[in-house]
């Protein structure tokens, strides 16, 4: 029999239609598909074309965060050298608390004297359980030697980079209220246990809040700040970034030449070379969407 009569339906044979739950439509097979199947074949439909600029100014908040925690790090080792007193890591203390409250005051969109005063009243509280916590994080880790200390505290310091959330989505806006995800949790979690392994091995008591309140101050507030600055106006972000990427730069360098071309080398990799990976590899990405797909359902809930 000529194979041509099969591709055309007889009078008698009905024509084959795509159904969804339609079961097997007699004459044809379960897996038949006809001329027009490949007509709703679409090509890297949800392929995101991006540009070079607009990669490496995204890239510009991670910089920004390690730049940060790079900052962190100086001032702890600056603290275990005694090269920082008591009093000036207070004053700094001080310092980062008012400015961080400036920021956030002329750049949130809602701000009122409650908010702030809600604030104001929570940092009271924190402020004084670290305090009267201090003898005890001053103890905690005396039986532990001082390599093991250095080493736990670098690997959490790794998986708090890893895991942080810099897009700032997690990040609880002033008025707004957002559950964190798993992830961010465990990067805060990471970063509060190396700073209290810092603190461990500083001899005063005082010594210790003091660095206890920096690095959570740093650590839990910082993004916040970073992301009012962001969404507040982004040429400022940017101009904030590279400032702060200079003078990150300016005291590694007088810290230790290697560190500092270590440090450049990383902000170089992740701010130009990441993004220039990620323009090269998404010439070779191919998405191909049809009938086939699995469809999507959309629910429209109305009140």
């Amino acid at each position: 029999m000529d194979s041509s009569i099969n591709e055309n339906p007889s009078p008698t044979r009905p024509r084959w239609r795509k159904v969804a739950y339609g079961g097997m439509q007699p004459g044809f097979d379960d897996n038949h598909t006809d001329e027009t199947f490949l007509e709703a074949m679409v090509m890297n439909a949800n392929v995101v074309k991006r540009s070079m600029l607009k990669v490496m100014q995204d890239s510009v908040s991670i910089s920004q965060y390690l730049c940060i925690v790079a900052l962190v790090v100086l001032v702890w080792t600056c603290t275990l050298r005694s090269t920082l007193n008591e009093n000036t890591l207070l004053l700094l203390d001080v310092s980062l608390l008012g400015l961080g409250f400036l920021v956030l005051i002329l750049t949130a969109e809602m701000m009122s004297l409650n908010l702030l005063f809600h604030y104001f009243i929570n940092i009271s509280f924190f402020t004084t359980g670290l305090y009267v916590s201090a003898p005890i994080y001053q103890t905690l880790t005396r039986s532990i030697s001082s390599d093991s200390i250095w080493a736990v505290t670098v690997s959490l310091l790794i998986l708090h980079l890893f895991l942080h959330d810099y897009s700032g989505s997690t990040i609880r806006a002033p008025g707004a209220l957002k559950n964190p995800n798993l992830t961010s949790c465990i990067s805060l979690n990471a970063s509060v246990v190396a700073s209290v392994f810092i603190a461990s091995r500083l001899p005063s008591r005082i010594q210790v809040f003091a660095i206890m309140l920096f690095s959570l101050q740093v650590f839990l507030f910082a993004p916040l700040v970073t992301y009012c600055i962001k969404k507040y106006s982004f040429q400022l972000h940017l101009w904030f970034s590279f400032g702060l990427m200079v003078l990150t730069l300016a005291f590694v360098y007088m810290l230790h030449r290697l560190l500092f071309v270590l440090l450049l080398g990383l902000l170089v990799f992740v701010t130009v070379v990441c993004p220039y990976w990620l323009i090269r590899i998404q010439e070779y990405k191919f998405e191909i969407n049809g009938p086939w797909d699995e469809a999507k359902l959309c629910f429209d809930i109305t009140e």
